[in-house]
């Protein structure tokens, strides 16, 4: 199975009304569900994100700033923020970044995606905690977008 394929799955799992969800094809097996464990889990990430939510609108309240953009999660899986344990994270709060840049890496399924800044700008916040479970569409990273610089 290709991973776009099973990108698409997954999607369609989590969209749908199935509580689990179980292929064994070969030597390629995928196991999903969305039973009270990873509900519960789900109800954290929730809670954090709102929380990381409130904390960056009071943070816009106190100074008038450009908009800023999110760079989000476009999978399920473990986000890494540095390359390897021991090494400098791949972006600091305050770093600027070029679109292409390397922000993190996303793991799902033993497979590793790099995940590149969209845009230039300057990083303003960090949203997740290095070796944390990211959401598709999770914020990973505020940036202040930079206009001057496309």
């Amino acid at each position: 199975m290709e991973f776009k394929e099973i990108q698409t799955l997954m999607q369609s799992f989590e969209d749908s009304d199935i509580r689990e969800l179980e292929i064994n094809q070969d030597s390629f097996q995928l196991y999903l569900s969305k039973n009270k464990q990873t509900l519960k889990h789900e109800n954290l990430i929730t809670t954090e994100k709102t929380e990381q939510t409130t904390s960056v609108k009071k943070k816009a309240n106190e100074q008038p700033t450009l908009p800023s953009q999110n760079i989000t999660a476009p999978l399920v899986g473990t986000v890494y923020l540095q390359p390897t344990p021991d090494a400098d994270p791949y972006v600091r709060s305050g770093d600027h970044v070029k679109k292409g840049d390397v922000v993190c890496v996303i793991e799902a399924m033993k497979m590793m995606t790099e995940i590149k800044s969209p845009f230039n700008g300057i990083i303003t916040s960090i949203c997740v905690s290095n070796e944390e479970l990211v959401e598709v569409e999770q914020p990973l990273f505020s940036v202040q977008e930079d206009k001057d610089n496309d």
